[in-house]
C-alpha cells in the first residue's frame, strides 16, 4: 500500500501510467504489498518513479554498449574525461563536467572496460545524469571517482538494505558465488539491476535470468565443489527522498514529467 502524507494514494494517479511501463510495476507491487510504504508527497514518488524508470532505461543501454568487461588492472576509460588511477578506478578530470564524463561512457564505449561493481554505479550516474538538470547534476557530483563501491559521492545516497520487503525494478541486488575458483576471483558473485521484465542486467553477463546467472556462477566454482552460487536478499537503494528533494529545491528545475504515453514511448525505445 502507498499513502502519501497520510492518505491512501488515489487511484487515478495510477490509472495514468501503463501497466507494461516501470512506473506502472512498480506501483503495482507497491500498492498490493502488505508493507505500507509512506511518502511525504506526490512529487517524491513521482520523482522515485522516474530515477527508477531511468536506472532501468541506464540499465539497457548500457548492456547494448560496447564497454568490455574487465578485472581492475586490465580496466581502461577515455583519457578525455578520465584519469585512469594505479588501482584500476577512473578519476574525473579536471575542468571536465561531470555530466560529460559519465555520458561519454555510454557515447564512446568502445573505450571503457572495467568490472561488474563499477558499471552498476555508472548506471546510477547516468540515471541521474537524465533525470537531473545539468547544472544540478554537476553540483551535487563535482569529483567522480569510479572503484567498485569505494570513494561513492554522499549525495548518491546509496543504502544497502540486508533484506526489503519488496523487490522493485531499479533494484541493485547481488548474486554471490561462495565456492568461485581461487584463480577466477572476479566470478565471486554478480551485481546486477533489477529490470522491470523480472531478468537482471550485470555487467559481462548481460540481461538474464536469475536462474542462468546462478548457472553461469556455478560454472566458476572451485573444482568439486557442490555449493550453489545464490541470490542475496539485500538490495541497494538510492536515497530517493534526499535526492527529490534537491530536485524540487532548485530553482531552475525542470519538472518531472509522467504519463502514459511518455512511459510507454520509452519502454519501446529501450
Amino acid at each position: 500500500m502507498i499513502k502519501i502524507n497520510g492518505k491512501v494514494l488515489d487511484a487515478d494517479f495510477i490509472s495514468q501510467y501503463g501497466s507494461n511501463s516501470v512506473e506502472g510495476k512498480v506501483l503495482d507491487i507497491l500498492m498490493s504489498s502488505n508493507e505500507v510504504y509512506n511518502y511525504s508527497s506526490l512529487n517524491d514518488l513521482k520523482f522515485e518513479l522516474s530515477v527508477r524508470r531511468s536506472i532501468v532505461n541506464a540499465s539497457k543501454s548500457l548492456n547494448k554498449s560496447h564497454m568490455d568487461f574487465s578485472v581492475f588492472r586490465k580496466s581502461r576509460c577515455n583519457p578525455e574525461f578520465w584519469y585512469r588511477t594505479g588501482e584500476g578506478g577512473f578519476e574525473l578530470k579536471s575542468g571536465v563536467k561531470p555530466s560529460d564524463a559519465i555520458k561519454d561512457i555510454y557515447i564512446n564505449s568502445s573505450k571503457y572496460a572495467t568490472e561488474c561493481a563499477t558499471a552498476m554505479v555508472i548506471v546510477y550516474y547516468k540515471a541521474l545524469v537524465d533525470v537531473l538538470p545539468e547544472q544540478l547534476f554537476n553540483r551535487l557530483f563535482p569529483r567522480i571517482y569510479l572503484m567498485n563501491w569505494q570513494h561513492l559521492s554522499y549525495n548518491l545516497g546509496i543504502v544497502d538494505y540486508i533484506r526489503v520487503s519488496d523487490y522493485l525494478p531499479g533494484d541493485c541486488r547481488y548474486f554471490k558465488n561462495p565456492d568461485v575458483d581461487p584463480v577466477k576471483p572476479e566470478w565471486q558473485g554478480e551485481n546486477v539491476f533489477l529490470l522491470d521484465n523480472g531478468l537482471y542486467y550485470g555487467h559481462g553477463i548481460g540481461i538474464s535470468s536469475g536462474e542462468r546467472i546462478i548457472e553461469i556462477l556455478n560454472k566458476k566454482r572451485i573444482k568439486g565443489s557442490t555449493v550453489s552460487a545464490y541470490l542475496l536478499p539485500s538490495a541497494k537503494r538510492l536515497d530517493f527522498k534526499y535526492l527529490s528533494n534537491k530536485y524540487y529545491e532548485f530553482p531552475t528545475r525542470q519538472k518531472v514529467e509522467f504519463n502514459s504515453l511518455e512511459s510507454n514511448r520509452e519502454s519501446n525505445l529501450s
